[in-house]
Order: structure tokens, then sequence, then C-alpha cells
């Protein structure tokens, strides 16, 4: 059998933790290998060591056959290997061209040649089928298209080997079947691609074989055709686990959050993100906002939290919170689980014990005169860990950066719901986490709700939507425009609603 890439016995410690633990991975000519694993299993630290970003302290690397030794991205750039990381890695105020060229830089007499590497983008795109405009500004294209242009930026290297780390993480149900077919076009045109992802339904879809990690130990490579979505989630997680959300019918009570005549403008195009949106979300139930990316649900949960102005008004129990600050509102009963975890969920540079008590702090629970108490905070982070299974290098003093996405987020979801708070606002809350996580997030937002908390999710993956929710309403170009009960409705109708191809009074 020809490999094209081989990764044998590879092991990469790092403080307190091995990440790869004497893992083995082979990849065949024109496959597309997925590579599975809960979070923090060592999936993204592999590909890593593969990329040159790491260093295995064991192991050895071959690439067609010969022994390589990989010292950086530059080095994987030789033997032909790119990748799309997480977290895409572009300059925000570069056009398209720019970013792609950035590195390899073609010039005449001197000065940058835009025109061969135009030239060559547009070519490439036209094969490939990634149709972008390489003049328009990274910070102008949406997120779909962004990762056309890191897919792009592999391509004008000339990579072979391409590895997608958590490629639709970020991605609508309807950029996701298009990535899935850019991925069988590239292995039609000869290269080998590996898929890190926790996703089984796309495992399914795009696969030929498939790589388990656990706990940084390599379990097993199975063939995708052959083996059951339960089997491999089984192999990744250590356990059965349960597809279908265990829910008793809702018993809404009282309103705790009413949300009345809100408009948002965005702040330099004056463009209205949010026009007139009212709703009411009640004790005992969760309420979804379902919506593709952009379409002005983050802008309403900005307005509800506090983080942006909003004209119309926001009730708590009641009570007038429009004007109050973000602590205040925290303060009164709002708990809020933010869409990106790094920008608004965590200060990476922090320990996990100090971003579990970021809202509380200065309490009489973690302070006195002013001086935090050490003891309460570590016995507070020890017992969030525990109950939530944060899994970290060094406990509770671990910096947040270095920890794994997924448990990154289950800290933020940890910290949320132990402050007992009426309302939880949950946008995005299983993004990028692993089947088990989901789990486990998912049980936690029922209990929430059989509680008598209120829960307003967020959330662009249908069936999360239709699973979790007791009432649905569909937000388009910042409008409501549509109110659904998920008994009676169909995913194919949420999803017209969804693209704007459907739409009712609401």
């Amino acid at each position: 059998m020809e490999y094209v890439v081989e990764m044998l016995n590879i092991t990469k410690e790092f403080p307190g933790i091995k990440a790869n633990d004497n893992v083995t991975l082979q990849l065949i000519k024109q496959e597309i290998h997925a590579l599975l694993g809960e979070n923090g299993a060592g999936k993204s630290t592999l590909m890593s060591v593969l990329f040159g970003l790491y260093q295995p302290e064991e192991g050895i690397i071959k690439i067609n056959g010969k022994e390589v030794k990989i010292n950086d991205p530059n080095d994987a750039n030789k033997y032909k290997i790119g990748m799309v990381h997480q977290h895409f890695k572009l300059v925000h105020n570069y056009s398209v061209v720019e970013n792609i060229m950035l590195g390899v830089e073609s010039t005449k007499k001197g000065l940058l040649d835009y025109s061969v590497a135009k030239e060559k983008i547009i070519e490439l795109s036209e094969k490939y089928n990634l149709r972008i405009d390489p003049d328009s500004l990274i910070e102008d294209i949406s997120v779909g298209m962004q990762q056309r242009v890191e897919i792009l930026k592999m391509l004008y290297r000339d990579a072979e080997i391409l590895i997608f780390d958590e490629p639709t993480a970020v991605l609508t149900p309807q950029e996701i079947k298009e990535l899935m077919k850019i991925m069988r076009n590239l292995t039609k045109e000869g290269k080998s691609i590996i898929l890190i992802t926790h996703k089984l339904k796309e495992i399914k879809q795009v696969a030929d074989r498939c790589s388990v990690l656990r706990k940084g130990k390599y379990i097993g490579t199975v063939g995708v055709k052959e083996t059951t979505t339960e089997k491999m989630a089984e192999m990744m997680v250590g356990r059965p686990v349960n597809f279908e959300i265990d829910k008793k019918k809702a018993v809404p009570t009282d309103v705790v959050l009413e949300v009345k005549d809100i408009t948002v403008e965005d702040t330099l195009s004056k463009k209205l993100k949010v026009n007139n949106v009212s709703f009411s979300v009640k004790k005992g139930e969760i309420f979804c906002v379902a919506g593709i990316e952009g379409n002005g649900q983050t802008q309403l949960v900005e307005a509800i939290t506090g983080l942006k102005k909003s004209k119309g008004t926001v009730l708590l129990n009641g009570e007038d919170i429009t004007h109050l600050s973000i602590r205040n509102r925290n303060n009164m009963g709002v708990s809020h689980i933010p869409e990106d975890r790094h920008k608004h969920g965590l200060v990476l540079d922090y320990s996990l014990e100090y971003n579990l008590v970021l809202q509380e702090y200065f309490t009489p629970k973690f302070q006195k005169y002013g001086f935090l108490k050490h003891k309460a905070i570590r016995e507070n982070a020890d017992k969030l860990i525990s109950e939530f299974d944060i899994r970290s290098g060094q406990g509770a003093i671990t910096d947040a950066r270095s920890m794994s996405g997924g448990n990154q987020q289950k800290a933020i979801i940890a910290r949320e719901v132990s402050r007992n708070t009426d309302l939880i606002i949950a946008v995005q809350p299983t993004r990028g986490l692993d089947v088990g996580a989901i789990e486990f997030v998912h049980k936690e937002l029922v209990d929430l709700r059989d509680q008598g908390k209120a829960v307003l999710l967020i959330s662009l993956e249908l069936d999360e939507v239709m699973n979790l929710s007791d009432r649905i309403i569909v937000m388009y170009e910042g409008e409501l425009v549509g109110e659904f009960d998920p008994v009676k409705t169909t995913e194919t109708e949420l999803g017209l609603y969804m693209a704007g191809s459907k739409r009712s009074e609401v």
C-alpha cells in the first residue's frame, strides 16, 4: 500500500500531560482520512507535529516512504503539506490576494507582482470550484469565504497533503455541503486529506477511513462505510453515547425575559442589524432563536446582555434592565455563554480558577476587604472541574490559553451555570464540541429548564435546534420571519426560513 504520510509512534508531552502517547497514523494517497477524538484527545497536537509547529519527543515521520524531519511550517510547505487551522490565520485588513501571497510573494523589479498571483488564484479557484473575488478584503467576506481563502493559500503553495482542523465548526449547513464537494474534488485531482473532526455525520458523508484517538492514545483505524456512527462514538468516548435528547414536555410558567422592539444599528454602516424584534422567554422552557450566522443574532444577544447599545426595552422578571451595565445585569440574574469563547468568554492568560470566578470575584464569597480569598477560589475551581469534567494539564492553575477548545467551552458553561441565575443565554453552546461533550451540554440545558430556569438558545445547528427547543423563532436579515413548534415543523421547512426563501408574519 502506498502511504503518502506515516506518523509512527509519535509522543508529544506538555507540562503535566501527554498530549500524544505513542500514536501512529497512516494516510493513503488520494484518501480522505478522518482523525476523530474528544476535545483534548490530541488531534490538533498530532497535526501540529506533522505541520512542524511542535517537535515530538519520540517517533518518526515518513513522507512518501522517506523519513523526514519537519522543523517548522516552512519545512512542511517544502514537503507539500498544507494546513487550514481551526482559527483561521488571516490578516483581516488585507485583501484575498495579499493573504494568499503572504510569505511567498512574487515580485517584479523589486515590487510586488499582483497580476501573476491573481492569475494563479483565479485559475485555482476555477479548477477546484472555489470561486472568490481576489480583491475583496477579508473583513468584508463571510466565514465560509474566508475558509476558501485558507484552502487557496495551501493550493497556491502546491500542497499535496492537506490538513483540515475542525473545518465545519463555523460554517452554515449550506457551506458545509459545499466544503464536502470541494474536498472530493481535491482528492479526484490527486490530493490526500486529513480531516480533524468530531462530527460523525460529516465523517460518514465524506471520509474513507477514520483513526480514533482517546486521551492522547491511539484506539484504532476503521473503514467508514462498514462502521456505524454508534461504534465510532463509542471508540471515541469509551462508552455508548445517547444521540437522542431525553426530555419531558416543557411546563413554562412566568415570563423571565421580555424583549420589546429591539433595534440595533451598525456603528459604521448605519445599517439595521436588528430590526424591531420582540419576544418573551418563560421559566421552564428552552426558547431558540435559529438563523444562519450574520443575520443579527449576535447583535440581539449583545443588546440583551449590555454589550451593545440598542433602541427598545429589555425586561428581566418585569424590571427594566435596558440601561444597566453588564455587571448589574449579571448580578440581577443573567448568565451568558458567549458565541466567541476567546473574545468574550475567557481571559486566556488567566488561570482556569480565575476564569471560573470572573463574574463573582468581587462578592463576599471570594474577597474580603478588597483581597481575594485564594482558598475559596481554588475550592470553587476544584468543585467545578470535577463536576463538569474539565480536562487540563495542571488542574485549577492551568492557563486557559493552553486548554483545548472544548474544555475552554466546558469551563465557561460551568461558570455560567453554577451562578444559579434565572436566565441562561446560550449562544452556539456546542460549537466545536465532541459528541460526549455535546450530550453533556444538552443534558445541562434541559436540567436547567426543568429546574424552572429560562433558557434562550441561539443556534444554527438544525438538529440541535429541533431536538433541544420547546419554541423556535427564525431570524433572517435582522427580522423575525417565523415562529415554530419543533414537534410540528421539519428541518427542511426551518432551513427554508433560515435561508430567507420563506417568511410569515410573526
